[in-house]
């Protein structure tokens, strides 16, 4: 019998075999996969809008894994996602060019912080979920900021919070580079259609000449100055999303800091962490300790079971390379700090964290790290993956 988390909170990350049952044409080089998730299994998947899944497919014979944010609201039986093909991008293209219905895939249970605070519904008891919500949260107004495939999990958050509440608002800026390239285009306008006083979207295109200069060319500081100034009302926001490039969710994240919009009202995600120079890992690099004895000692524990590892001083690996050389089950996805899937909680020992696109402030304060990103600098460091 398996265990039901609460939707969106912490839970282990487990590998189920799901069957894609739909496979929908977005634009050129989007496809949108549907899963089709066996009654058996749909409290596992169970999942607040935002959330994403990590998949894994063996292609060309080799294990391959990326995250996909999940583009619907919740429906029982069922997990959409939708994959962009990036330039060399070994999952997107074979995704977009050979995947085909009924193929088998991978997917891990629901993970992820990118969710509205309100929580407005979840797959289980939706109904029940959203009326509590709609008492407690009768004006809420949310705004978001996405690019390209960054649309994805907001398509799940703005359907939720407008079907949830008869008085929210949501504002939409979505940057793209032309209008063949807008994802869930037909989506977008429905909303527009259903909830015309309370959904508003601004294209912005950075290839096309639009009627209003504002929505034309890249998003730059100065643009969402404007954008803010004239089109966003900053104060009157409870909540913000940002999801898209480095660059652009940065940048938006500075410009509502310096106007004192608090962190906590500001949520954000990566697909990228625009730092090509370092590729994520598939798998534990070959490693092997040192025979003089300078090693770090990388003890965890994961589903109950310890495990322990010597990982070279010289190596300078992240413990999660360290994990993996012994147990092939640790949880990871993206390997570039940007998921959050191989969190984990350092219980002894010292250490540092590169890059944490993907934890909170109170989770990095009481020793969660990315053991993508983390690598030990005491002689010996505990980890514990089922905190």
């Amino acid at each position: 019998m398996s265990e039901t988390p609460t939707p969106g909170g912490k839970r282990r990350a487990a590998f189920h075999t799901l069957e894609v049952s739909g496979l929908r044409r977005l634009t050129d080089d989007a496809v949108e996969v549907t899963f089709a998730v066996p009654e058996e299994l749909a409290d596992d998947y169970d999942y607040l809008p935002g959330q994403y899944v990590a998949l894994r497919k063996e292609i060309d014979g080799r294990e391959v894994r990326r995250s996909y944010s999940i583009c619907a609201v919740p429906t029982r039986g069922e997990l959409r996602v939708a994959v962009k093909r990036d330039l060399g991008g070994v999952f997107s293209t074979w995704a977009n060019e050979r995947l085909e219905v009924g193929e088998r895939i991978d997917v891990m249970n629901p993970q992820g912080a990118f969710t509205s605070r309100t929580h407005l519904t979840s797959l289980n008891d939706a109904a029940a979920v959203a009326a509590e919500e709609v008492a407690k949260n009768r004006d809420t107004h949310l705004v978001a900021f996405a690019a390209g495939s960054g649309i994805t999990p907001i398509m799940a958050i703005a359907q939720a919070v407008l079907a949830a509440s008869e008085t929210s608002r949501f504002d939409l800026v979505y940057a793209n580079r032309s209008a063949m390239d807008v994802m869930f285009a037909e989506e977008i306008g429905d909303l527009k259609d259903r909830h015309p006083a309370r959904f508003t979207v601004h294209h912005v295109l950075s290839r096309e000449q639009r009627v209003s200069p504002l929505l034309s060319g890249r998003i730059d500081a100065e643009k969402l100055e404007t954008l803010l100034d004239r089109v966003i009302d900053v104060e009157g926001t409870d909540e913000w999303f940002l999801c898209g490039p480095f660059e652009l969710v940065q940048l938006a994240r500075d410009t509502l800091s310096a106007r004192g919009v608090p962190e906590d009202a500001v949520r954000f995600e990566l697909f990228t962490t625009g730092r090509p120079e370092q590729p994520a890992g598939q798998s534990g690099r070959v490693v092997q300790a040192d025979p003089d004895g300078d090693n770090v000692t990388v003890e965890f524990n994961l589903d109950g079971l310890t495990a322990k590892v010597e990982s070279p001083r010289s190596a300078h690996e992240t413990l999660l390379n360290a994990a993996l050389r012994v147990r092939s089950d640790v949880p990871f996805a993206c390997a570039g700090g940007v998921c959050g899937t191989c969190r984990a909680k350092v219980t002894c020992g010292e250490y540092e964290m590169d890059e944490n696109y993907a934890l909170e402030r109170d989770e990095v304060e009481a020793g969660y790290v990315l053991t993508c990103q983390t690598r030990a600098t005491s002689d010996r460091i505990a980890l514990d993956f089922d905190a």
